[in-house]
């Protein structure tokens, strides 16, 4: 298949999804984002969020087709797809797939070339690897929900984004393109296990640097970068709205002190003695002004200050905007597709897959017509 310009750097790249949610389908569509062709394996009774389908962004850019796995010729028609496929991606359980008879070893015996990217929460082995999880719970056994939070507060909870998408989804997206770029080298396929506790872990190696060194308190609240540093964390305004500091750098902070009228905390920055009289002034300053009003005082400076916005806010951010990093597609706000490539230009081509509107289109494009046995009967055709 040859590169179709402005489809991304992985035009021509094929990849099945079996359906699941969360990690799975996210990591899927940063695949389809960058321009492979992901065809999507739903289920009968479907498998996706409990939102509309039209609105489930995580399949945009990909197309669907319906296989019944618990059905006699169910799994013959995923090998028939794993057999066209560069990458096969599911989020199921160990030993799930294998018992639908779509595990790698059947996958690998059609096509010895094929990623087979494997997302879960506690990975393929190890005591907890059966066991039913989120990402709360994968997160909290690393160490990494324990960071967050105030002193003396239970720990704060991320959304999922800390231990599903980046723990799990971009660490499966990394690890089958590496195991797909060994695969054209080789003509090797192999199996890509990625647990969100392995990428989760993996996320704190600087902390764990730090904390060896003796840079870092293994406690909530008493550290640079965690919220116990006074010029790095959020403060209220008068308005009930809030602002990020971020001042860390010397030349930074001392911008920052001068905006908020504090010249005379210059010395606190390193006397951990002064940081609760330091943080006590810059919150009374905060809450004098309302967040519009800081904003202003902050435009145009490098002392690392902005507003926290909310997810309605965000998009009409002048800078977020200018830079298009969400875009409007088919009457949805949505995150752009990220990174972006000079040569080879990403962009949302398709709004979310409808579950098995693509059937027949996937049976002609990949070759494999017998996908189309049966949907007549189910009205899919």
């Amino acid at each position: 298949m040859a590169t179709t310009p402005g489809q991304g750097p992985l035009s021509g790249v094929r990849v099945v999804e079996l359906a699941g949610i969360g990690p799975g389908p996210f990591a899927a569509m940063l695949l389809a984002d960058l321009g492979a062709d992901v065809v999507c394996v739903d289920r009968p009774e479907g498998s996706g969020l409990a939102i509309d389908p039209a609105y489930d962004i995580t399949h945009r850019n990909k197309r669907s087709v319906i296989v019944d796995l618990k059905t006699a010729d169910g799994p013959a028609r995923v090998l028939d797809l794993a057999e066209h496929a560069d990458i096969l991606v599911e989020g199921y359980r160990p030993g799930v797939a294998e018992r639908l008879g779509v595990g790698p070893e059947a996958c690998h015996t059609r096509n010895p070339r094929l990623v087979y990217g494997r997302m879960t929460g506690w990975g393929q082995d190890g005591p907890l690897a059966p066991r039913a999880g989120h990402d709360i719970a994968y997160i909290a056994l690393t160490g990494t929900l324990g960071m967050i939070g105030a002193p003396g507060e239970p720990p704060a909870v991320p959304a999922n984004l800390l231990g599903d998408f980046a723990g799990g989804s971009l660490y499966l997206v990394v690890g089958v393109l590496a195991a797909l770029h060994h695969a054209r080298a080789t003509g090797t396929g192999q199996v890509v296990d990625a647990a969100i506790v392995d990428g989760t872990a993996h996320l704190s190696a600087m902390i764990h640097g730090m904390l060896a060194a003796g840079g870092w308190q293994d406690r909530r609240g008493a550290n640079l970068l965690d919220g116990g540093c006074p010029y790095y964390g959020t403060y209220e305004t008068a308005d009930g709205g809030h602002m990020a500091v971020g001042a860390l750098e010397p030349q930074f902070y001392d911008l920052f002190l001068r905006l908020l009228d504090l010249q005379d905390f210059a010395e606190a920055r390193k006397d951990w003695t002064r940081w609760s009289e330091l943080r006590e002034a810059v919150t009374a300053r905060f809450r004098s002004r309302t967040r519009d009003e800081w904003v202003d005082v902050f435009e145009g400076t490098d002392a690392c200050v902005a507003p926290v916005l909310s997810l309605r806010e965000a998009p009409h951010h002048p800078h977020l905007a200018a830079r298009g990093t969400f875009v409007d597609h088919g009457g949805i706000t949505q995150p752009a597709p990220a990174p972006r490539f000079s040569a080879t230009p990403t962009t949302v081509r398709t709004g979310p897959a409808r579950p098995g509107a693509d059937t027949a289109d996937v049976a002609r494009d990949w070759d494999v017509p017998d996908l189309l046995n049966g949907l007549e009967a189910k009205g899919l055709e």
